[in-house]
Order: structure tokens, then sequence, then C-alpha cells
């Protein structure tokens, strides 16, 4: 284990992602562009995709972070049968899951009811898919929608936030079902869908289309929002491409889906990279 990884275990996580957080939305100019530029350069974020490939042309870092793209930069799988890869990124992993469990790395896995934190709403995945999809600093930092789903409800699952780097990915034992996250459960054609917007060290912010910032603030319990009784206004449809939420920072997208739905595009495995857009799946 690394000492980075090491050091996640006794961290003030919320601490140091408040402080994040705080750099990352001052308007301090000196301070923008110190940040913006160390990320270039570091990464090698290719600025020449963005709506504004200008770095001065975003006040804030996060402004910058969460940079939009130039029209046709990224389009979808013309395939009417495919479901969309919902973020850029690499994939951590991806397959079947394995009688509710769903694998992280070699000898780590967790189950579906851990990462969903409802043992009821993990059942419909049991023996589904999953795809898990790492979002690196230099890239864009949207998530999609995989397919045309009406919301129906988001639970914010508090927890830790680890490092979801591929040393801590690696060593952790379930990561992605120990950070915070914020599960969005969609009804589609086909059944349920899962997207988890998985929180980690430093890159906590999770903001959706439909409620603005859900992360932070950080929670101590189990929130639920049921948008299929009006409570939380009209019915929210998304269709498959549109954006549906965005990670202040980056992290993970995990989505899950039924069994016998769909097949998994055979060009997927753990470290390929991937774009929004391209095949995730096939409808079956």
């Amino acid at each position: 284990m690394s000492l980075v990884t090491s050091l996640t275990y006794v961290l003030p996580h919320r601490l140091l992602s408040s402080l994040a957080r705080r750099l990352a939305y001052s308007d301090n100019v000196r301070l923008k562009r110190w940040l913006i530029g160390t990320v270039s350069r570091k990464f090698g974020v290719d600025l020449s995709e963005a709506m504004h490939p200008d770095p001065e042309a975003y006040p804030t870092f996060n402004a910058f972070f969460t940079r939009g793209l130039k029209e046709g930069v990224r389009v979808a799988d013309p395939d009417p049968r495919a479901l969309l890869m919902p973020a850029d990124g690499r994939i951590s992993q991806c397959g079947r899951i394995d009688n509710g469990r769903i694998f992280q790395a070699k000898g780590q896995s967790f189950t579906a009811a851990e990462l969903l934190g409802d043992e009821d709403a993990a059942e419909p995945f049991a023996n589904g898919l999953f795809a898990t999809v790492y979002l690196s600093p230099k890239d864009y930092h949207r998530v999609h929608m995989p397919w045309t789903g009406t919301l129906r409800e988001t639970v914010h699952v508090p927890g830790r936030l680890f490092s979801v780097g591929p040393d801590a990915v690696r060593r952790i034992p379930r990561l992605f079902a120990r950070n915070e996250r914020l599960v969005c459960h969609f009804d589609t054609d086909f059944g349920p869908m899962a997207v988890v917007l998985v929180g980690a060290l430093l890159v906590s912010g999770v903001e959706t289309v439909w409620s603005g910032e859900e992360i932070p603030a950080y929670g101590g319990t189990i929130t639920v929002k049921d948008y299929r009784t009006g409570d939380e206004g009209e019915p929210i449809m998304l269709e498959r491409f549109e954006e549906m939420a965005r990670f202040n920072y980056g992290s993970t997208v995990i989505v899950l889906l039924p069994e016998g739905v769909a097949e998994l595009a055979g060009n997927l495995s753990a470290e390929v990279h991937v774009q929004l857009g391209q095949k995730l799946a096939l409808r079956a």
C-alpha cells in the first residue's frame, strides 16, 4: 500500500475536502491561474476541446474543472440500441454482477446493496451488469445519461472520502461502498437503471441538473428524495446523452443495469480509456 493510500485512513477527509473547495471557488486571479496552469501541465488537459479554450475565460478553478465542451466534440453512438458511456475517463472495472456482488479489484468486491444503501433497490441488479468509470483530473467532468429515463429518486449515502486512485482501489476494501455518494435511480423502458456518483478525497462535490448542489453538505444519515410523489416538483425525464450531473473536482461514476437487458460492448475492460457517448452496452 502506498504512503498516500495509507495516509487516507487517518487524514481528516471532510476538512481537507472543504479546504480544497474554498480554493477551487476562490476568485483570486493569481491563485486561479496557478491552479489551472499546474493541473493543465501535470495532467495534459486538452483545452482545444473546451467551449472556452482560453484559461483566462474561467473565473475560478472550479469553473475550469467543470468546463463544457465544444458542440460536436462528443457525440452519441449512432446505434439506437446502444447504451452510452456516461463520462470521459478510464474503465476501473466492468462486467457481470455476481449474485449481488460487484468486482472492485483482485481480492476486493462489495455488494450492490452496500453501494446503493438499500437491499430492496439492489435486488433488480443482483445478476445484472456494472461499469465503473474513473474520471482523472484531465477529463471532462460532466456526467450524461446512458439511456433515456425518468428520475425516480436520489439517495445521498454518507461515508468517507478516500482517494479513488488505482492504488486505493486495489487496497481499500469496499472502497466505492464506503465513500460518500449520490445514488440516482431512473425508470426506463427496460426497467430500473442506477447511476452512482461517488465522491473522493478533495473531489467530493456533486451537482445535478435538476437540484443543483447535492454534496456537500456532507451527510450523517441517508437522505432520500422521492421524485415520484410530486413533492420535489414535476416528473424529471432526461434523454439519452443529456447531461445529468457534474463533479466539482471529479471522481467515479458507476452504472448498474438489470439482468438480461443488454450486453457490455466487447471492447471494454479494466484500464481502457473511454469517452462520453461511446457504446457502453447494446440492448438485448
